[in-house]
């Protein structure tokens, strides 16, 4: 008689045998709760045996662990690795004949412009198709600020762009990476609107001073470097807030925690 007792059929129930019946809930006298807990206590990835015992599955981290290996090899990746590849090539053709020749400058904004498309398509493709990495969070901010910075200090060298610009612009942008790593513990600060119209309104700022523009295009590209600025000067204050409300949360969660688990 399969999945019967041996109290319902009249014969003595061996030792042990009632709490398995009452934790599995196959008899009148079943405990809902010993049958919830036992379901509760059971892992992800674990097989049940007949005593309704858990064991591990055999390999289930080493696969995770290759499949994790293995994705550091994605499109996202390799536009990151991409762009960083750009960085030394910007500068050579940034500079390239004493750093004033309209052609070379032109190669030079083609190259700042590849990296900074490819700066919003790895993070999408990474987003979208669940191409996160460990490599990607790392190699990316320093990818982005790598670009950015080189563009910047060039600029500034030939003296088409003041240096307190170039200043302004990489002191919040190291700070605010560094500050990212900072609260990390306590989890992640997200992009905002904001950030991302700085980024944008940087892009299209520094792209027009890399090319040798004249006229009314030249005052045109003034005036976006100053929204740019004020945009990063903005949004730098609204991360190092975020940071701060981060950080507060984060350790009054920790002090409940532990708070409980002494109770």
């Amino acid at each position: 008689m399969t999945g019967v007792p041996a109290s319902a059929a009249g014969g003595p129930s061996p030792a042990g045998a009632t709490g398995k019946v009452s934790a599995v809930g196959t008899t009148g006298k079943a405990n809902p709760t010993g049958a919830s807990k036992a379901g509760a206590a059971r892992p992800a990835g674990a097989d049940q045996g007949a005593e309704g015992d858990t064991r591990p599955v055999r390999g289930g981290k080493i696969a995770a662990a290759a499949v994790n290996q293995a994705s550091v090899w994605n499109i996202a990746n390799l536009l990151t690795m991409l762009r960083l590849l750009l960085v030394p090539a910007f500068v050579m053709l940034m500079l390239a004949d004493g750093g004033y020749d309209p052609a070379w400058r032109s190669f030079a904004w083609a190259a700042f412009a590849i990296a900074m498309i490819t700066d919003l398509f790895d993070g999408h493709l990474a987003r979208a198709y669940d191409l996160v990495t460990d490599f990607g969070k790392i190699a990316d901010p320093i990818a982005d600020k790598a670009i950015m910075g080189a563009a910047l200090i060039c600029l500034s060298a030939l003296g088409d762009l003041p240096w307190w610009v170039t200043g302004v612009i990489l002191g919040r942008e190291l700070g605010i990476t560094l500050l990212r790593f900072i609260v990390i513990r306590y989890g992640v600060i997200p992009a905002s609107r904001g950030g991302k119209l700085k980024t944008l309104t940087q892009g299209v700022a520094v792209g027009m001073y890399i090319l040798a523009l004249t006229g009314w295009l030249a005052t045109l590209r003034w005036w976006v470097m100053a929204a740019a600025v004020v945009l990063t000067v903005v949004t730098g204050l609204d991360y190092v807030r975020q940071a701060i409300v981060l950080r507060r949360q984060g350790i009054a969660e920790r002090r409940a925690a532990l708070e409980e688990t002494e109770a």
